[in-house]
C-alpha cells in the first residue's frame, strides 16, 4: 500500500500536463510508504513514450533525501495518451522492486487516472494507492 496525499497528487497531474505531450518523470520520498515529497526531474529522452532520468539531476536529489533523513520510496512517470499501467519498456526498466512505480496517466486529461506498481522481474503487481 502506497500512501500520497493529495497535494502531491496534484503537483504530478500539474507537472505531467506541463511536460505533455512528452513523458513526466520524478522521484517520489518518503518514509514507509508514505510519501513526503516529490521531486520532478528532466525527460532526457525527450519522449512521448519513455522517460530516463538526468543522472545529475539524481545524485542531487539523492543526496538531497539523504540529507533530510527520507528515503526514495517511488519512480512517478506519465503515459500522456496511454493507461496507468505499466507498457512493456516500463517493465523492461524496473531495476528497483523495492520501489512503487507510479503512472500518472493523462489520456482522459480532464480525468487523470494513477495507478501504482510493484515490478519485479517481469512481474506487475497493482499496489493499493491511498490518496489523502
Amino acid at each position: 500500500m502506497l500512501y500520497l496525499p493529495e497535494n502531491i497528487v496534484k503537483e504530478m497531474i500539474e507537472y505531467a500536463r506541463e511536460e505533455a505531450p512528452l513523458e513526466a518523470c520524478g522521484i517520489l520520498a518518503g518514509r514507509e510508504k508514505r510519501i513526503k515529497r516529490f521531486y520532478s526531474m528532466s525527460n532526457t529522452d525527450r519522449s512521448p513514450r519513455s522517460y530516463f532520468m538526468d543522472p545529475a539531476e539524481q545524485l542531487k536529489v539523492m543526496k538531497e533525501i539523504r540529507n533530510s533523513n527520507l528515503e526514495m520510496v517511488g519512480i512517478i512517470h506519465s503515459h500522456p495518451a496511454s493507461p496507468a499501467y505499466p507498457s512493456a519498456r516500463d517493465i523492461e526498466l524496473a531495476f528497483y522492486p523495492e520501489l512503487s512505480y507510479v503512472i500518472v496517466s493523462l489520456e482522459h486529461n480532464n480525468q487523470p487516472d494513477i495507478g501504482s506498481f510493484r515490478i519485479n522481474k517481469g512481474k506487475i503487481i497493482k499496489e493499493e494507492l491511498v490518496i489523502a
